[in-house]
C-alpha cells in the first residue's frame, strides 16, 4: 500500500499553495508550519515572507486564509485564525483526524512510506574482544546500533550489520603459546557449553598466561615468537587462535541473547578479517602521497591535530617495526566497505572518546578517494554509563561492571515488579519470569535509547524499572492495558466514525498517532533513536489521558462511539508495539 499523507504534511501543502497564489512574486515560500498549544498547527512564514517584501504581515496572513477552503465537509482545516502580527492559528476537522488514521490502520505499516532502494548502510557496532569479559561499556554500543539497524530498515535502508570484534593482536601470542603448553585448559566438560563456563575457561586462562607471561622471561620470548608464527600464517597457530575466537563467540552469543539481540556469525568481521589487506592499504597511501614516512613509521598529519607541545600529531598507520596500528585496520576495513559491500554510508557506532581517531581516519580515506561526497562516514558517538553518584559506572571494589550482571539484576528487579503487579491478575509463574526478562532487558535497552546518544546517562536500576514516568515499563503497561481492553471488548470491533465528533484528549492522541512516520523519518535522518522514544512516550501519556477522560467499552455515544474509541486503542497499541520493536523492546500482551 502506499504511504500515507500525514496531516501535517497535507496542510503545509494548502498554505504553501496559498501563499504563492497570495503573492506569486515569493515564489515558494516556506511557511514554517509547527504544532502548537493554541491550535492544532501554527504557521509563522507570513511574518519573514512580509519583512522580506516590506508587506504588512496581517494582510498578507489574511489573503492567505481567503485561499485556503475550510469547514466544508471533507475538509482538512476546519478554521483558520489570524493572531498577533501575522500568525496562523489552524485547526484541523475531527473528520480528517479520523479518515487519516483510517488509511494508516488500513496499512500493515501503519503508512510509514518505504523507500527501496535509498542506499546501503553499513552498521559497525556492538564491538567485543576475544577472551575477555564484555563490561557495562560495551552496552551502548550494541543496544543504539541495534536499534539503528531496525529503524533504517523499516525506512527502506539496505542495511549491512558489522561487528568489528577484536581477535587480533599481540597478547594472542601469549594466549596461544599458554596452551600449547597446557593443551586441556579450554576443554569443556561435556554436552553444550554455556556462555558462563566459556567466559570462565577463557578468563582463568587469561590470568594463568599473564602471570606466566610477567614472571618468566622465557614464557615471555616463546610467546612473542607465536605473534609471529600467528603474523605469518603458521596453520597450528591460527588453529588454536581460532579456538579461542570459537569459545569467546560461545560467550558473546549468550550475552546477546540475553540482550534480545540478534547476532548472526557472518556479520562478525573481527579485525582479522582485514589482514590480507593492510600492506596493500600502505602501499596505496604511501603511493598517493597521503600517507609519509616519520620517524620510520608510516604517518598522516592534519593541521589541526596537535598535541599540548603544539607539534602535529599524526595518524600512524603503520609502525616504525613493521606493525599495523589501529587505522591500518580501519582504512582497510572503510576499503572493503566502500569496494566489496558498496556502502553509500558507513556508520560507526562508537565511544565518543575515540573521536579524534575517527576524525583522522575518516579524512584519511577522503583524501585517498575511498569517502566522497557520494560515500561517506559518520560516526554516532555515545557517551559514558555513569553511576548513580555520576561517576563512571563500577563495583564497590572499584571495578568494571560485568555486563551480564548488570541484566541480571535488571531482569530480577523487573521480575519483582511484574510479580507484584501480576499475581493479583492471575500470571502463571512462566509469564511473569518471561514478562520480568523482556521488561529487564527493555527497561535498560530504554534507559540508553531514550537519551541522546552523545550525552552521559545514569544506570539507575530503580527509575528504569519504575511504572511512572520516562520509563520502558510505562509504555509496556500502556500497551499491557490496552490489550485488556481488547479481553474484555468480546465481540465489539473496532471501527472508524469519521462522522463522530472527537472530544480534546481523542484529538490530542489522534493528532499523534499520526505523527509517527514523520517521527521515524527523523530519527533515521539523523541517527537519532532517542527521538523516536520521545514519541513513544508521549503516545503513551496520551494514551493515558484519552483513558482517564474517555470512557471506551462504556462511551455514552453508543455502539459507534465505543468502536471508534476502540479503534483509537487498536491504532495506538499497533503504533507502541511497532515503535518498541524497532528500538529492540518487547511488548507482553499481560503485566
Amino acid at each position: 500500500m502506499a504511504s500515507v499523507t500525514s496531516l501535517a504534511a497535507s496542510v503545509h501543502q494548502r498554505v504553501a499553495d496559498a501563499l504563492s497564489a497570495a503573492l506569486p512574486e515569493a515564489g515558494t515560500a516556506d511557511p514554517l508550519l509547527r504544532r502548537s498549544d493554541r491550535a492544532d498547527f501554527q504557521a509563522n512564514g507570513m511574518l519573514a515572507l512580509a519583512k522580506k517584501l516590506k508587506g504588512n504581515p496581517r494582510e498578507l496572513a489574511a489573503q492567505v486564509v481567503a485561499g485556503i477552503p475550510t469547514g466544508d465537509s471533507g475538509a482538512v482545516i476546519k478554521e483558520i485564525e489570524v493572531s498577533g502580527p501575522g500568525f496562523l492559528n489552524i485547526t484541523i476537522a475531527d473528520e480528517a483526524i479520523v479518515k487519516t488514521l483510517a488509511a494508516r490502520a488500513a496499512d500493515d505499516r501503519l503508512g510509514v512510506p518505504y523507500t527501496a532502494g535509498a542506499g546501503t548502510t553499513v552498521i559497525d557496532y556492538a564491538q567485543p574482544n576475544v577472551a575477555k569479559e564484555m563490561h557495562v561499556g560495551h552496552l551502548r554500543s550494541a543496544v543504539i546500533g541495534a536499534a539503528m539497524v531496525e529503524i533504517l530498515e523499516f525506512t527502506g535502508e539496505k542495511v549491512v550489520r558489522r561487528h568489528h570484534i577484536g581477535d587480533w593482536g599481540t597478547q594472542f601470542g601469549m594466549l596461544i603459546q599458554y596452551l600449547i603448553e597446557h593443551p586441556h585448559e579450554l576443554d569443556h566438560k561435556g554436552g553444550e557449553v554455556s556462555g558462563e563456563e566459556a567466559m570462565s575457561n577463557l578468563n582463568r586462562l587469561y590470568k594463568a598466561s599473564r602471570a606466566h607471561f610477567d614472571s618468566d622471561e622465557e614464557f615471555k620470548e616463546r610467546a612473542r615468537r607465536r605473534v609471529v608464527d600467528l603474523q605469518a600464517g603458521d596453520e597450528e597457530t591460527l588453529a588454536l587462535w581460532r579456538r579461542f575466537v570459537d569459545e569467546s563467540k560461545i560467550y558473546f552469543y549468550s550475552v546477546f541473547n540475553k540482550l534480545d539481540m540478534d547476532i548472526q556469525d557472518p556479520d562478525v568481521v573481527g579485525e582479522s578479517g582485514y589482514n590480507d589487506m593492510l600492506e596493500e592499504t600502505c602501499r596505496l597511501l604511501e603511493e598517493s602521497g597521503v600517507a609519509v614516512r616519520s620517524e620510520g613509521a608510516l604517518c598522516v598529519f592534519f593541521d589541526d591535530v596537535k598535541g599540548p607541545d603544539g607539534n602535529p600529531v599524526p595518524l600512524i598507520v603503520k609502525k616504525s617495526n613493521g606493525g599495523y596500528g589501529y587505522a591500518a585496520t580501519d582504512l582497510s576495513a572503510i576499503r572493503d566497505r566502500v569496494q566489496n559491500l558498496g556502502a553509500d554510508t558507513l556508520l560507526y557506532v562508537v565511544d565518543a572518546r575515540q573521536s579524534l581517531h575517527f576524525k583522522m581516519v575518516f579524512e584519511t580515506a577522503r583524501r585517498a578517494g575511498w569517502l566522497n561526497d557520494k560515500t561517506h562516514a559518520v560516526q554516532l558517538a555515545f557517551g559514558t554509563v555513569l553511576g548513580k553518584d555520576g561517576k563512571p559506572f563500577k563495583t564497590r571494589e572499584g571495578e568494571t561492571v560485568r555486563l551480564v550482571d548488570l541484566l541480571d539484576e535488571a531482569i530480577d528487579r523487573a521480575t519483582a515488579v511484574v510479580r507484584e503487579k501480576g499475581e493479583p491478575i492471575g500470571l502463571t509463574e512462566e509469564e511473569i519470569t518471561g514478562n520480568g526478562a523482556q521488561v529487564g532487558i527493555g527497561a535498560v535497552k530504554y534507559a540508553d535509547l531514550s537519551t541522546s546518544a552523545s550525552r552521559d546517562y545514569k544506570f539507575d536500576l530503580d527509575q528504569m524499572v519504575s511504572l511512572n514516568g520516562d520509563t520502558s515499563v510505562y509504555l509496556q503497561y500502556a500497551y499491557a492495558r490496552i490489550r485488556s481492553i481488547f479481553r474484555k471488548a468480546g465481540d465489539t470491533a473496532p471501527a472508524a466514525h469519521p462522522e463522530l465528533p472527537l472530544a480534546p484528549a481523542e484529538r490530542a492522541l489522534g493528532l499523534h498517532l499520526d505523527q509517527f512516520g514523520e517521527t521515524l523519518a527523523e530519527a533515521a535522518a539523523s541517527y537519532e533513536p532517542h527521538k523516536l522514544a520521545a514519541y513513544l512516550y508521549g503516545l503513551a501519556s496520551l494514551f493515558t489521558t484519552f483513558y482517564d477522560q474517555c470512557p471506551v467499552l462504556k462511551a455514552e455515544g453508543g455502539t459507534d462511539q465505543i468502536a471508534n474509541r476502540l479503534f483509537l486503542c487498536e491504532l495506538t497499541a499497533r503504533t507502541l508495539h511497532q515503535g518498541m520493536a524497532l528500538l529492540g523492546i518487547r511488548t507482553p500482551e499481560r503485566l
